[in-house]
């Protein structure tokens, strides 16, 4: 279900159900001639729509305006946006604030801008990262008060942290691949696995009668395959589905 479409009814019985929320998290960048610059969102975006039909769950209307930085490309008629970590840390704290307070414990964010780094962290995931834990820990001491984690309700802190119970598993950040999807299909920029995944997840905003080869890192786009991004695409879902407990 599409947030933005569901009825107050149906947010309380996903509240109630524990059901996964899930969001988009990307950027808007330049991605050579043949692609359009929302590639790292619509991905994501195209993969939510797709688990929809196989498992409860709620989508939040995607976020485009990442950290793309301009190290690939100007953004004078290239179509880059870049919004700084610091605003994008803001941003993220108030939309927590207030999914925690409408009542989602069960919260994920799929990024798949620069997340061939995501064991490390780039400014658009390290931004909603550090948000997270914020205010997960704003919203328990609210509710909680000062040494709610010390006081003798808490005993049961590394237990329940072990099986996922604790408030710190209230938000995830995650790749949209992962570590074994990249392993086998190594991210690139606009080159032979990206333009594949377009291919696969979102084919009209591929168009290979544009492609420019000027560009030493979109030059394996000329091998890119509808078989090799359905291939990449199958493996996404079931690490996507594992991610959120399915």
């Amino acid at each position: 279900m599409h947030y933005e479409m569901m009825f107050p009814d149906q947010i309380r019985e996903a509240i109630d159900k524990n059901t996964p929320v899930a969001m988009a998290l990307g950027v808007i960048e330049y991605h050579s001639e043949h692609l359009s610059p929302g590639v790292d969102t619509l991905l994501v975006v195209r993969a939510l729509d797709l688990l929809e039909k196989e498992m409860p769950l709620v989508i939040l209307p995607p976020f485009y305006y990442g950290a793309g930085t301009y190290a690939v490309a100007p953004p004078e008629r290239n179509g880059g946006i870049h919004v700084d970590s610091q605003v994008l840390n803001q941003f993220a704290r108030q939309l927590f604030y207030n999914l925690l307070r409408i009542g989602f414990r069960n919260i994920y964010l799929f990024v798949h801008h620069q997340s061939e780094n995501f064991s490390n962290g780039m400014p658009t995931d390290l931004s909603f990262k550090l948000a997270a834990r914020q205010e997960i820990f704003a919203f328990v001491e609210r509710e909680r008060g000062d040494g709610w984690w010390g006081d003798n309700s808490s005993a049961s802190y590394y237990d329940d942290h072990a099986t996922g119970g604790d408030p710190f598993n209230w938000i995830h950040i995650c790749p949209f691949m992962s570590a074994e999807a990249q392993a086998k299909y190594p991210i690139d920029h606009a080159s032979e696995q990206e333009t594949s995944l377009m291919m696969a997840f979102c084919p009209e905003c591929v168009d290979m009668n544009r492609f420019n080869s000027d560009k030493w890192y979109a030059q394996g786009a000329k091998k890119a395959s509808l078989e090799y991004g359905n291939s990449a695409k199958e493996i996404i879902l079931r690490d996507m589905k594992k991610a959120m407990g399915k």
